[in-house]
């Protein structure tokens, strides 16, 4: 390779990283305006001006609105990647990630606000999140009885417990925690809850 062919391919190189960098603020800074106003009230201009972009530099990045959400909702699940999948056959292990996932999360309003506002608008089913909100209720849904049910399995469950009714139950209690905790400034302590009612399942130390 010539001096001027690593001039070159140095100056892509550059240009790339430079190019998956504007892509992530573009992401992070959506998921934070997704989160305050909704994805239907969210202005593309308006997520230009924040980024420090032209309306037609955001759309060589994102050309549509869509687009852009769906990678928004994309990079979400990036950040909680497969939490739910790397059980290996313990149901308790799957519970207790859930857990870390509820704290997690209580470091991070901007996802938590995103997550809640954009499921409450998919409910429509001419949202353009909609179907992806369906499949990922189902799997979480899916997972979480699961891991009840490898706990039972295993005699970790107390006896009376039903996995196919805990599993709802606690998806339905993290968000119900989701949105008090948004709505009370983070005093509602959904760590500490999440960790009791599971606690409270298992014959097992959590």
């Amino acid at each position: 390779m010539t001096i001027k062919d690593e001039a070159t391919a140095s100056r892509r190189s550059g240009g790339y990283a430079k190019g998956r960098a504007r892509r992530q603020q573009i992401l992070d800074e959506a998921m934070t305006l997704f989160g305050e106003v909704g994805y239907r009230s969210a202005s593309l201009r308006e997520l230009a001006a924040r980024v420090g972009i032209s309306h037609p530099g955001l759309l060589h990045y994102f050309a549509t609105k869509e687009a852009l959400l769906l990678a928004v909702l994309e990079r979400r699940d990036e950040i909680d990647s497969s939490t739910l999948d790397e059980d290996e056959g313990d149901g308790v292990a799957v519970l207790r990630r859930l857990v870390d996932i509820v704290e997690l999360n209580a470091r991070r309003r901007g996802v938590v606000e995103l997550y809640a506002v954009l499921s409450a608008e998919a409910t429509s089913s001419e949202h353009p999140a909609h179907d992806y909100f369906v499949a990922r209720y189902a799997h979480t849904l899916c997972a979480t009885t699961r891991a009840y049910r490898l706990a039972q399995e295993r005699g970790q469950l107390k006896e009376g417990v039903d996995p196919d009714a805990a599993g709802p139950q606690l998806v339905a209690l993290m968000d119900g925690l989701q949105l008090q905790w948004l709505l009370d400034g983070g005093r509602t302590d959904m760590t500490g809850i999440v960790r009791a009612q599971i606690s409270a399942q298992l014959a097992v130390p959590l």
